[in-house]
């Protein structure tokens, strides 16, 4: 496929192919190359690729917009006589599968790369070669969850190791979303596990459906809601307390890794759901919560180093010893220093536990702890 057609099919807002196409990356892997979009332009989302070999073209997934205020912002969000479906929002890792060629069904990373473990964690959990046949022309939007993953970690009822659930199902050029209704149907025709299906309705139903559900995963520790109108488009999204504490508690155990920008926005999204929410009892426990959320992980991590530890992010992983392979020099190629902690082999898999390692922290603090002065 030449630029002239690419630029055609994806439908942008640039002027001309070399517009479009001056921001696209070439890279390979595996002896395919790609051209992927690393942040979104023109009107097309940041992690498309097209494949070279092939001209086939997977679309980026949409970035969705988050709702601080629940009441008003549900109304400001959707039409007053319009369906919102209202799902559960995982915290995993989020991927793209379509099948683009000889090689069989791929999974893009949300910035358009291709992550060699999760490719064999979804061709093991998932049918695709039945699905594909049938659907060559869509991707599937699958989040994968769990303890044993290598990028987000959770713990979910009922998942030992890893497992996926199929949020969304697109067309893969266009991005158009199949309405929810039938990718629910689709998808349990397929026996591809979903999101939880919490409700659907008008803005004044589905504002309660979100609140309840709020509850509900808040006290479960879970992370959210998607809502979506019933063509399938996601409009917004709405987290619980407890996960901004924990992306707080995260990113303040590695604290020079995260940027502002990622702590002031939890912090944000914490006092605007508390302001709504929140009576006088409520707010103290939250303000308590969030102040141990900050300080207590950042003094471990202090701790931890002083004591010439490793810190970083901790990953356990497992499958057969070549997608384990790929994926650690994967991670080496997204220029991280992964250390492996532990090489082995449970029910005739190979299982690695890796750190990624945190080098700004680790550097940063060994400065301070050292008599290094700080510049403010």
């Amino acid at each position: 496929m030449d630029d002239r057609e690419a630029y055609d099919r994806l439908d942008s807002t640039a002027s001309s192919p070399s517009e479009l196409f001056e921001h696209f990356e070439r890279w390979s892997a595996d002896g395919r190359t790609y051209r992927l979009l690393t942040d979104a332009r023109h009107g097309v989302e940041r992690g498309t690729v097209v494949v070279e070999r092939t001209g086939a073209i997977v679309r980026g997934y949409p970035s969705v917009s988050r709702i601080l205020t629940l009441e008003t912002g549900v109304h400001a969000v959707f039409d007053v006589d319009e369906t919102i479906v209202v799902e559960e929002k995982l915290d995993g890792f989020n991927v793209r599968i379509a099948d683009v060629g000889a090689d069989g069904p791929l999974a893009f990373t949300r910035s358009g790369y291709v992550c060699p473990y999760t490719t064999d964690r979804v061709r093991t959990l998932l049918d695709l070669p039945e699905y594909f046949t049938a659907h060559p022309e869509t991707m599937l939007c699958v989040e994968l969850i769990g303890p044993e993953t290598p990028y987000t970690t959770h713990d979910y009822d009922g998942v030992d190791s890893n497992a996926v659930r199929v949020f969304g199902i697109r067309d893969r050029v266009s991005g158009v979303p199949l309405p929810v209704t039938e990718r629910r149907t689709r998808c349990e025709a397929y026996g591809f596990p979903q999101p939880r299906l919490f409700g659907r309705g008008p803005p004044d139903v589905a504002a309660e459906v979100v609140r309840d559900a709020v509850g509900a995963l808040d006290a479960a520790g879970r992370e959210g809601v998607v809502l979506k109108a019933a063509n399938g488009a996601p409009r917004a999204k709405y987290t619980t307390e407890s996960q901004h504490h924990a992306e707080l508690a995260y990113a303040l155990s590695l604290p020079f890794e995260y940027g502002r920008d990622f702590l002031f926005s939890r912090i944000v999204r914490d006092a605007f759901q508390a302001a709504e929410c929140d009576d006088d009892a409520a707010l103290e426990e939250r303000a308590q919560d969030l102040g141990e959320s900050i300080l207590l992980p950042m003094v471990e991590t202090i701790r931890r180093v002083e004591n010439g530890e490793t810190v970083g992010e901790r990953h356990t992983v497992r499958g057969d010893a070549d997608s384990v392979d790929a994926l650690l020099a994967h991670l080496r190629d997204q220029s991280l220093t992964v250390e492996v902690v532990d090489d082995g082999c449970e029910d005739g898999e190979r299982v690695v536990e890796f750190v990624k390692v945190a080098e700004s922290t680790t550097d940063q603090i060994r400065h301070y702890l050292d008599g290094g002065t700080r510049d403010e």
